[in-house]
């Protein structure tokens, strides 16, 4: 695969810097994408220390038209792409009552809609080669339910299932599918959430947001390394038997069999409700 293309969103930190650094490492062609091209630093100095060169192009998951033109530009330049990691995503915390439209909207926008576009975008170039891999990072919010992350949870829960509904079809194209399933990783996410909800201060669901917090940031302080999730990712890109469902490290993997085999929902149920205890 020296010669490929891959395209990255959302490089400016995290998995997405760690993926498209490694990338490149493996001898990719990487464009690096990000909403702010002014927040590339940390990516161009870790590129800089691993001996690689990106390309850094602006893409914005919620301007569809620029997304595509950022696509078009990059075949026309690059040439075209033979790999698609839809890395970027956006949380949101609130439970229902608490989220009006705009806030699920924007989840739906940057978490569902955007990666389906750009993976839509990019299918006719890779069918016509008969090659290509699209890789998404969801979560373990993406097979089962959290406390407050009610918009979250359903936004990589819809990329799921685009995805797995499109990998038999694609794959008769050549074309490879896979998700990659993180559970809590060392990221700003915590830092970077929607708190549309924090601001209910007295009201009937502030206790039990405290217990999502204290509970999610004690998770979070105890996650896997962001270049230990980016590794799966950069494998499920590259590897020679692709397949279509990866997780992170072994917490992710029990996360995500407590939810695939729990046919009543009763398992999810009770783990999830010991997170507001």
């Amino acid at each position: 695969m020296s010669e490929t293309v891959a395209l990255v969103t959302g490089t400016s930190s995290g998995i997405g810097l760690h993926t498209a650094v490694g990338l490149a490492r493996k001898g990719l062609r990487v464009v690096a994408t990000m909403r702010d091209t002014g927040k590339a630093e940390a990516l161009l100095d870790e590129a800089t220390a691993q001996g690689v060169d990106l390309i850094v192009r602006k893409l914005d998951l919620t301007d569809l038209d620029g997304a595509r033109q950022c696509l078009d530009t990059v075949a026309a330049d690059v040439g075209p792409i033979g790999v698609l990691v839809n890395n970027a995503g956006q949380a949101t915390v609130g439970t229902l009552e608490q989220l009006d439209q705009a806030a699920l909207q924007q989840q739906l926008d940057v978490n569902f809609l955007g990666p389906a576009a750009l993976t839509r975008h990019l299918l006719p170039s890779m069918r016509a080669t008969g090659a290509g891999r699209i890789v998404s990072v969801t979560s373990n919010g993406a097979v089962h339910g959290e406390p407050f992350l009610d918009a979250y949870c359903a936004s990589k829960f819809a990329v799921e299932g685009l995805m797995q509904s499109l990998a038999p079809v694609a794959a008769r194209f050549g074309v490879t599918v896979s998700v990659v399933e993180p559970a809590s990783v060392l990221t700003s996410i915590l830092v970077n959430l929607d708190t549309q909800a924090l601001s209910d201060s007295d009201g009937p669901y502030s206790k039990l947001l405290g217990r999502f917090f204290d509970t999610a940031s004690a998770s979070m302080a105890q996650g896997q390394a962001a270049q230990a999730a980016a590794d799966v990712v950069i494998e499920a890109a590259t590897t020679d038997t692709p397949r279509f469902r990866w997780q992170t490290s072994d917490t992710a993997t029990e996360l995500a069999a407590l939810s695939l085999a729990d046919l009543d929902g009763s398992r999810v149920f009770d783990a999830m409700t010991k997170w507001l205890d």
